[in-house]
């Protein structure tokens, strides 16, 4: 398939064409014409329509508007109510971004300020809405993309090049594999590599935090071979999906990773965050402030429900999971239709505070890989009126005796719909004005969900763009990130604290748990998933005689606080769930390949549903290999 010659045909004055770039499988054209960049909307709309491809036109870069004169011309045209904070400037690219706190006010009335910035500049114009809760890796991340404009213009040509430019023909020798590289009969380091006779893509890289002895997928796979990646596709940021990432570059990758906007931005931050922990606990780091920086140059986000070629013969598209902040399930149509594959990552079937349920409704899945952290037989977890109104009761008793509740929680998910739940009940007068601790990584991340409302439900995400009324700047919430700011909520009074880890295996939340855990008048709420061998799972499972390593030496301590477990604030879905997704979704696919979930419940879930839905299942090993078609 010929785009570029398609395109030049289709237009017919070669004079308007200066050039023809690719930005992955969108095709650019520049022009010197500013009649042809301006009056051209219904002739490339009409191109786009045959194509079936994106297709923009921008200004050659010789001919925009010097940057400061633009932003003089931007800040006059666009509305007061807009409230521009910054502008960025990728000239290589034709484009600027305008970041502002509300960038609705400037996509309103059919377009007509970006129209007349346009028209007025040359720039073409893309928004993004400015962090209120002060983010230097939001800040951080969009430097090093416009700092390295003319990489990234090369990237995302050669990508498109190399999508366009192979030929291949399904017929009786092509076929599609996954192998199963991490978190299949186990929680933690998921890894899936699919393949064609053309194609080679990993979906997720992460690492398992919880086990030292095999801590990261099998890349050692006779099947994996670095030189023959051509992309990696990450459902979301938490690290047991995508901890193993950087990695992949430190060894040589170089080729795109796919995933949304907010995955990207808050994987940074956790990727970071895992430097620093390794580097105040002694650790042996996997990858270095490089190996991060080199994935963020080669970063590219998708929003949901945009197809996207990734490689000649596969498209991938995203679909809402509902489990955090940004979390997708991965669509893959391979081979123009030979097959289509389903990928869920960590699912929830249920609305939350902050996200819309898991999407169900597909054009085609003959294969659906799905997880099963709580797919056993007796993983029913209460309804989220009885959870909500179990964790109130909590706070309350421990409260009025005068103590803290700590909460561990991972970086993102729980932490912000607990922050909901508490900003409501206080809004409400259910709780007293006391402090809500939002400890250290959390608030960063927190100030990255104010970035992102259009990946939320409908009501939180009225709150955010209406900002007099963001839940998430509630006067409530108490930032600290010190451990003399830690030691002043220690030695004062009541207070409901959200640390990390969510496991109790680092962080702050192990320095609050040992100052306060030998005082009955506190209380521990675990809500996240307790992996083997850490110490949420040495609590949960009944241990109060433990061991704590503070400061290089290890300290013994008799927990005396009452240790709570929540499983109905969980981003992931019950057994419940998982056999109505299973029942709901559409089209019913041909096969379920089980993963992520301890061998126990991988085996029980797929023997249900296999019984339920008279389905084949499959609940392959770790370096198994399974041929789809």
């Amino acid at each position: 398939m010929d785009i570029k010659k398609d395109i030049s045909d289709f237009i017919g004055d070669p004079s308007v064409i200066e050039d023809i770039n690719f930005e992955v499988s969108n095709a650019i054209i520049y022009t010197k014409s500013k009649k042809f960049f301006l009056e051209s909307s219904e002739l490339i709309k009409e191109l786009v329509r045959k194509e079936k491809k994106r297709i923009e036109v921008r200004l050659d870069p010789d001919l925009l508007m010097d940057e400061k004169e633009a932003e003089k011309a931007i800040k006059k045209i666009a509305p007061e109510e807009s409230e521009i904070k910054e502008i960025w400037f990728d000239r290589d690219r034709s484009l600027v971004s305008i970041e502002a706190i509300r960038p609705e006010v400037l996509n309103s009335d059919n377009k007509k300020p970006i129209n007349e910035i346009r028209e007025a500049t040359g720039w073409s114009v893309t928004l993004s809405r400015y962090p209120l809760i002060k983010s230097d890796i939001v800040k951080a991340v969009r430097s090093m993309l416009y700092e390295n404009s003319k990489f990234r213009r090369k990237l995302l040509n050669s990508i498109g090049e190399k999508i366009y430019g192979a030929k291949f023909e399904v017929d009786d020798k092509y076929w599609v594999r996954m192998s199963a590289l991490g978190a299949f009969r186990q929680v933690g380091r998921s890894a899936v590599l699919v393949q064609t006779p053309v194609s080679t893509v990993l979906l997720d890289a992460g690492i398992d935090v919880s086990n030292s002895k095999e801590p990261v997928p099998r890349i050692d796979a006779p099947e994996f071979d670095i030189s023959k990646l051509d992309a990696v596709v990450i459902t979301h940021s938490h690290l047991d999906h995508c901890g193993f990432l950087p990695v992949l570059y430190k060894y040589g990758y170089k080729g795109p990773v796919y995933s949304t906007a907010p995955t990207r931005d808050v994987m940074t931050l956790l990727h970071l965050d895992y430097i620093s922990l390794a580097s105040r606990t002694n650790s042996k780091l996997m990858f270095d402030i490089d190996d991060v920086k080199t994935m963020l140059k080669y970063s590219i986000t998708i929003p949901f429900h945009e197809v996207t070629d990734i490689t000649p013969d596969m498209r991938v598209t995203f679909h809402n999971a509902g489990h955090i902040l940004g979390s997708a399930m991965i669509h893959l149509n391979i081979g123009n239709g030979f097959h289509n594959l389903l990928y869920t990552g960590d699912f929830k079937y249920a609305n939350s505070k902050t996200l819309d349920k898991a999407e169900n409704m597909f054009d085609r899945v003959e294969t659906l890989i799905m997880e099963s952290t709580y797919g056993g037989d007796s993983d029913q977890q209460p309804s989220r009126k009885e959870t909500e109104e179990f964790f109130l009761d909590i706070v309350k008793k421990t409260l009025d005796k005068g103590g803290k509740v700590l909460v561990p929680v991972l970086g993102v998910g729980r932490a912000q719909e607990l922050m909901l739940l508490i900003e409501e009940w206080q809004r409400y007068g259910i709780l007293p004005d006391i402090p809500v601790v939002v400890d250290g990584m959390l608030w960063d991340v927190t100030a990255i969900y104010t970035v992102y409302p259009e990946f939320m439900n409908i009501d939180t995400k009225k709150r955010i763009i209406d900002y007099n009324n963001n839940p998430f700047l509630s006067p409530g919430f108490k930032h600290t990130v010190s451990e003399e700011e830690r030691q002043q909520i220690l030695s004062g009074g009541p207070a409901v604290i959200l640390a990390t880890s969510g496991m109790l295996n680092g962080g702050p939340a192990v320095t609050y748990f040992a100052n306060m855990c030998e005082d009955s008048k506190n209380a521990v709420i675990l809500v996240s998933y307790q992996g083997n061998g850490t110490l949420g799972r040495t609590l949960q499972n009944g241990g109060r005689e433990i061991d704590i390593e503070l400061n290089g030496k290890l300290k013994h301590f008799t927990v005396s606080c009452p240790i709570y477990s929540i499983e109905g604030l969980s981003g992931h879905s019950d057994r419940t769930q998982l056999e109505r997704y299973v029942n709901d979704i559409r089209p019913r696919p041909k096969r379920i390949v089980i993963g992520h979930g301890e061998e126990s419940k991988t085996l029980e879930l797929s023997r249900f549903l296999r019984k339920r839905f008279h389905t084949d299942t499959v609940v392959p090993h770790v370096l198994d290999a399974v041929r789809l078609k």
